[in-house]
């Protein structure tokens, strides 16, 4: 892009974020949108925001200098939303006479009057179609390629994807912007005594030890291996820890079988979607965070539980260095690494501690503030894109 004189200054754009795409339950993409939105009114951009009506006091609150536009009722289902994208939303930004809208979740309206900005979040539906159901993949896909084509410029949240996007989808690097995501202290911190006993009583832990897993139960999140792992690393111990599956069910049908495997001395716990308020004292207060994915654009729960103090159990997977560094250990994707990855770190609380304190220290690396400068830089760049049509 050729930089303006250095006597003209650049405008500052008016921003519309698209937020109707956030889901209720608020998993890794709902999180971004609302760590950002915050982060973007912090820091003065000029942002307005639509959301579904559920969520109008949310962005109030977190974004108390920006407009909240409540979207119609009909967005409350994909089909609904994806209509009202294409053909209400560009109408809606030239209402508010914005500069750019930014589209935090793939899709785009395709006939939009101002400049584009799009979040692709990974490459994984080209890379590992089959970690998807089929349906998802190629919808993902065909979005991903159209909003390569279309929007000025496209936000990634890890050099690794803007590598992978390169490589299976064509991309051309100059349009990709890489902001990587920061983490919410206020939610994931160290947690207090109080905070670890309400975990421990809602879950029925008490004194109980626990390996820890948060996210989604699907085919990414290798959960059968850690599954596996963990019964091959536990077993013969004398006091074995738990295991605990926080998160919503997802399609991958062999977490029962692999369930169905563990001998019955052994304790997988269940617990489903866990309430914002109790995440600290779970990720904290766990014995090490196991997060053994084959395949993330960045890694947020691993950064989430970084800053916890966990000790943290993860892959070489495509962003997930980027994020830990150093301050994780890091194991294959077969059962039998993920074996060797528990029982060693199992077995060595000096090497617990001494990652728990390095994590924390490289979780502080990562913030919305810096995020939110990075993604103006991004509608900077795509306003004036625009203006010049390119």
């Amino acid at each position: 892009m050729r930089p303006y004189p250095a006597c003209v200054p650049q405008p500052e754009p008016r921003v519309l974020v698209d937020a109707t795409a956030v889901p209720a339950d608020r998993g890794g993409v709902g999180r971004y949108v609302d760590s950002l939105v915050r982060a973007l009114d912090e820091d003065g951009a000029r942002i307005s925001v639509v959301c579904q009506p559920r969520d109008a006091d949310l962005y109030t609150r977190l974004a108390p200098h920006a407009r909240v536009v409540p979207a119609a009722e009909t967005v409350a289902t994909r089909t609904a939303r994806l209509s009202w994208e294409q053909t209400t939303l560009p109408r809606l930004a030239h209402r508010l006479a914005v500069d750019v809208v930014h589209s935090p979740h793939y899709t785009i309206p395709l006939a939009n009057p101002v400049a584009s900005v799009v979040t692709l979040h990974d490459a994984t539906f080209f890379t590992d179609a089959t970690l998807h159901s089929s349906v998802k993949a190629r919808f993902f896909r065909w979005w991903t390629r159209t909003s390569l084509r279309t929007a000025e410029v496209c936000v990634v949240p890890s050099a690794a994807t803007a590598t992978e996007l390169v490589r299976v989808a064509g991309a051309d690097r100059r349009a990709l912007h890489v902001a990587q995501h920061g983490v919410d202290t206020e939610r994931f911190h160290v947690p207090t005594p109080e905070e670890v006993d309400a975990l421990r009583a809602a879950l029925h832990l008490y004194d109980t030890r626990y390996v820890a897993f948060l996210g989604a139960l699907e085919p990414r999140k290798n959960v059968p291996a850690l599954i596996r792992g963990f019964a091959t690393a536990c077993d013969g111990r004398a006091d074995p820890p738990a295991l605990v599956l926080a998160g919503q069910p997802g399609w991958d049908g062999q977490v029962e079988r692999a369930l169905d495997a563990v001998p019955h001395r052994l304790r997988v716990i269940r617990p489903g979607y866990l309430p914002f308020d109790l995440l600290a004292g779970f990720l904290g207060g766990a014995d090490l965070v196991a997060y053994p994915s084959l395949g993330e654009g960045f890694g947020l729960p691993v950064l989430e539980a970084m800053a916890c103090g966990a000790c943290v159990l993860t892959t070489r997977r495509l962003s997930l260095p980027e994020v830990g560094g150093d301050a994780v250990a890091y194991c294959g994707v077969g059962a039998g690494d993920i074996a060797a990855g528990i029982a060693e770190l199992l077995d060595d609380p000096a090497r617990r501690e001494s990652l728990a304190a390095a994590a924390q220290r490289r979780a502080k690396e990562f913030t919305w503030a810096a995020s939110a400068a990075k993604h103006r830089e991004a509608y900077a760049r795509a306003a004036a894109m625009h203006r010049r049509g390119r």
